[in-house]
C-alpha cells in the first residue's frame, strides 16, 4: 500500500476475531498485526454488516487520575473533596481491567446490587503503536499509533466505600471501547460530547488536560515500559452524568468517532 490506513478496527467472524482497515464503507481484513507486520487478505467486507468489537484489547490498561480541570471542580463539589488537597500535581496513574471490555453497541450491564450513582466517564483513548522505556517530552507522541474512545463507567458508591476500584470502574462490560482506531487525528481540533439518549449532556475541547499525554507517557515509562496494544485512557472534563437501566449513552470525539452503548440491568 502507498498510504496508511487512517482507520483500523477488529471485527467478529465465524472464525474468530479479525483485524482489519477502513476502505470507504467497507472492512479489510489483514493478515498479520496492525501494530507490526500485516498485509490485505481476503475480499472487502461490508461495514454495515459487521459486528465491530472493542478495536484493541491491551496487554496493560492504564488510566489517568482526575485530569481535567472542569471536572475536578464538579467531583471536589459532588462528593465533597478538599479542592486544593485533590488537585492532581502530578500525572496519575491507575489501571483497568481487560475483562471490563465491551465494544461500541455492547450493553453495559449494571449489577443488581450497584449503588444508584453509575456515572459516564467520557475519555480519550490514546493506543500506543511502539514499545517505549524513557520517553523525553520530545519523544513521547512518537509512539502513539491513534486514538480510540472510553467509556470509564464508574459507580461512586463502590468508589468510596471499597479501597480499590475492582468493583466500581472494572466490573464487566464497564468499559466501552470502540467504534475504531483513528491515525493521525489532530488532536488541539477534537471536541468530546457526551449524550444520554440523545440529550447533550456535556462537551468540552478534548486536548485541554491538566497533564498532556506526553507528560503520562513520560511518566509511565520512567518505570514501566510501553508496548503495542497498550492503552491509556485520558480522564474527562465537567460533571460526569448519571446513566440507568433503559438509557442509551453516546460519546462523540470529533475527528475520532462514536461510542453508543444502551444501559440494561442484570437480572441474574
Amino acid at each position: 500500500m502507498s498510504m496508511f490506513p487512517e482507520y483500523w478496527v477488529r471485527f467478529e467472524t465465524p472464525e474468530g476475531p479479525r483485524q482489519g482497515y477502513l476502505e470507504g464503507d467497507a472492512i479489510q481484513p489483514i493478515k498479520g498485526d496492525m501494530f507490526g507486520l500485516w498485509r490485505a487478505d481476503g475480499a472487502p467486507v461490508p461495514l454495515g454488516q459487521s459486528r465491530l468489537l472493542a478495536p484493541v484489547v491491551p496487554p496493560t490498561f492504564y488510566a489517568c487520575g482526575i485530569n481535567y480541570e472542569g471536572h475536578w471542580r464538579t467531583a471536589a463539589e459532588e462528593f465533597g473533596l478538599d479542592l486544593e488537597k485533590s488537585w492532581p500535581g502530578s500525572p496519575e496513574v491507575g489501571y483497568r481491567a481487560q475483562s471490563a471490555i465491551v465494544g461500541p453497541g455492547d450493553p453495559i450491564i449494571l449489577p443488581m446490587d450497584v449503588p444508584p450513582n453509575v456515572q459516564v466517564e467520557a475519555e480519550l483513548a490514546v493506543v500506543i503503536g511502539r514499545c517505549c522505556r524513557h520517553a523525553t517530552p520530545e519523544t513521547a507522541m512518537d509512539c502513539i499509533f491513534g486514538y480510540t474512545i472510553a467509556n470509564d463507567v464508574s459507580a461512586r458508591g463502590w468508589q468510596f466505600e471499597d479501597r480499590t476500584f475492582w468493583r466500581s470502574k472494572n466490573s464487566d462490560t464497564f468499559k466501552p471501547i470502540g467504534p475504531w482506531i483513528r491515525c493521525g487525528a489532530d488532536l488541539h481540533a477534537m471536541e468530546t460530547r457526551v449524550f444520554v439518549n440523545d440529550d447533550l449532556k456535556e462537551r468540552f475541547a478534548t486536548h485541554r488536560m491538566i497533564h498532556s499525554i506526553a507528560d503520562y507517557i513520560v511518566a509511565i515509562t520512567r518505570y514501566i515500559t510501553l508496548v503495542p496494544g497498550d492503552v491509556i485512557i485520558m480522564g474527562t472534563d465537567g460533571h460526569a452524568p448519571q446513566m440507568r437501566p433503559g438509557d442509551v449513552v453516546r460519546i462523540e470525539i470529533e475527528g475520532v468517532g462514536t461510542l453508543e452503548n444502551p444501559v440494561i440491568a442484570d437480572r441474574r
